[in-house]
């Protein structure tokens, strides 16, 4: 195999490992938030240099790679594709740790009519298999995969638009659960931007693969419409 080659399949390895991490993370942070598990979240917020550390290797990854090599067409692309993921992935990583944060406010678990009244946990369960679904289209360069990624994020944003006045509705119904609904209602914010930095990636996994610039396609269309 070819040394560009060779050096290619580390920076997949290791963004791919970061990736597991941060997945991860993401998974303990809805379970610290169901279960109000205090240790749990602590580790969470801890674990998050890891990930940094992570992000700071990769970009030097990307760096003596391009030091080393004069990388054209598809070459090129992974590694700009690299970089953006790797921002993204950490980006992800401080989210978690923000929902993590949160969780540590809660004093007991979550109360379940407040669950099922904001759609909380099927919205943090898509974000979850979405970025799930992330990792293999970019590991088996799947575009394919990659492209209903984008439009799964619409439902996302349905939930979390409509989150403000079913969580003041709660609140007024139930004054003495005001903390908790705070609590919930800035963890749907940050599930919501998960879809977002989610639909990043999968935007540079097409970019990748067929060369094509997705991003803010859809703001365009609204401008047209």
């Amino acid at each position: 195999m070819p040394h560009i080659d060779v050096e290619l399949d580390k920076l997949k390895v290791k963004l791919l490992e970061m990736w597991d991490l941060v997945e991860y993370q993401l998974q303990s942070g809805r379970e610290a938030m169901l279960n109000a598990d205090q240790e749990l979240a602590k580790q969470i917020v801890k674990r998050d240099r890891k990930v940094n550390q992570f992000d700071v290797k990769i970009d030097r990854m990307c760096e003596n790679f391009f030091a080393l090599f004069t990388p054209v067409a598809v070459d090129l692309r992974l590694v700009l594709a690299v970089l953006k993921i790797n921002a993204n992935l950490e980006r992800i990583g401080d989210t978690a740790s923000g929902i993590a944060r949160f969780a540590q406010k809660l004093s007991s678990p979550v109360s379940m009519e407040l669950l099922e009244l904001t759609n909380l946990m099927p919205m943090y369960d898509e974000a979850i298999s979405m970025f799930a679904d992330c990792r293999v289209a970019f590991k088996n360069n799947d575009p394919v995969l990659a492209k209903p990624i984008i439009k799964r994020d619409k439902a996302l944003d349905k939930i979390y638009r409509k989150s403000d006045g079913i969580v003041t509705k709660y609140m007024a119904n139930n004054p003495d659960k005001i903390s908790e609904a705070l609590v919930i209602l800035s963890i749907i914010k940050k599930v919501e931007r998960v879809g977002d930095q989610v639909t990043n990636i999968a935007e540079e996994i097409i970019f990748y693969r067929e060369a094509k610039v997705v991003k803010h396609k859809a703001d365009r269309k609204k401008k047209k419409d």
